[in-house]
């Protein structure tokens, strides 16, 4: 698990900005126990700093006094994970991807053994220059784009949000507030 602690935020001026008035990092409010720690198990911190200039030194924060865990992070995932929310969510997931997954491969199968079977079939013209073998190959870029665009519609309509939630939840619950996974 990976800790957001020493990386900045963005500019915004919300309530949610880790930015303060006067350009520093903005402290929240600590909760009963006493934390201002914000431990984020999606962050990836290979990705931080890009977008910085490369002579510019990274700000640095101080990291906040160490607190004491109300709960295991394994239990709090674990709970999360038999909740009926996650697996809703991993049901909607596998009802999309497993059969789009399974088309396509049959689709690419289907292209390669006709293309190397059958190769009179394939050279079939349709237009001019253009022959069924194009036709097919350009086929695959275009069903490509196309399970890619229904791929990210589904994510966005029927998992995000509720995927969403689930990730607050666990923060909630590791941070020791807890909730109702």
């Amino acid at each position: 698990m990976q800790q957001n602690n020493d990386r900045p935020r963005r500019a915004g001026g919300g309530h949610h900005s880790a930015v303060g008035a006067a350009g520093g990092p903005r402290q929240a409010p600590p909760d009963e126990a006493g934390d201002l720690r914000y431990t984020d198990p999606w962050y990836d911190e290979l990705a931080s700093g890009w977008g910085e200039s490369a002579g510019a030194p990274r700000a640095q924060v101080p990291a906040p006094p160490a607190r004491r865990k109300p709960r295991a992070d394994a239990d709090v995932y674990l709970e999360v994970q038999r909740s009926a929310a996650f697996q809703e969510v991993r049901s909607r997931y596998r009802r999309f991807v497993i059969p789009g997954a399974a088309a396509f491969f049959v689709w690419y199968v289907a292209y390669v053994v006709t293309a190397t079977s059958a190769p009179h079939l394939m050279a079939r013209p349709v237009a001019g220059a253009v022959n069924v073998g194009m036709l097919a190959g350009l086929g695959q870029f275009l069903t490509t784009f196309l399970l890619t665009w229904a791929y990210t519609r589904h994510a966005r309509l029927r998992r995000d949000r509720a995927a969403l939630d689930l990730r607050w939840e666990a923060q909630e619950l590791a941070r020791g507030r807890g909730g109702a996974a």
